[in-house]
């Protein structure tokens, strides 16, 4: 849905119903379902298969808060790396070098809300598993 669909129904007071605009993007490391997008926040679930990491990498636009949905997440931010815990939460500010892994056994799925203009292209890669 467009920011000025957005703002015309919520014009009229009504919400519309987001679901038929829900899409997943394929990766090499898993997937993610991304869920609304506007202007200044873009919300996704990110989907971390066994063994698999996500690009060491930087963003010029946008911040992110993640939070871990159900197996510990493999987390660098800065000069910190940890395992972050289900439940946890984790800001990711501006042009921070940044990165999440599972080194688990089971899938892992993370929920990343970027904050400010959202492209992926925006993803300046450090480090890539996958030669991109």
């Amino acid at each position: 849905m467009s920011t000025d669909q957005i703002d015309e129904t919520t014009a009229r007071g009504e919400v519309a119903d987001p679901r038929d605009e829900i899409f997943v993007v394929e990766r090499p490391w898993g997937a993610f379902e991304q869920f609304v997008s506007n202007a200044n926040v873009t919300v996704k679930i990110v989907t971390i298969e066994p063994g698999h990491r996500l690009s060491l990498q930087t963003h010029g636009h946008r911040s992110e808060f993640w939070q871990v949905l159900d197996v510990p997440i493999d987390v660098t931010v800065g000069d910190e790396s940890w395992a972050a815990q289900p439940g946890e939460k984790v800001w990711v500010p501006v042009g921070s070098v940044h990165r999440m892994g599972n080194s688990g056994t089971a899938t892992g799925r993370v929920l990343e809300i970027g904050f400010g203009a959202f492209d992926e292209s925006d993803i300046v890669r450090i480090e890539d598993d996958y030669a991109r």
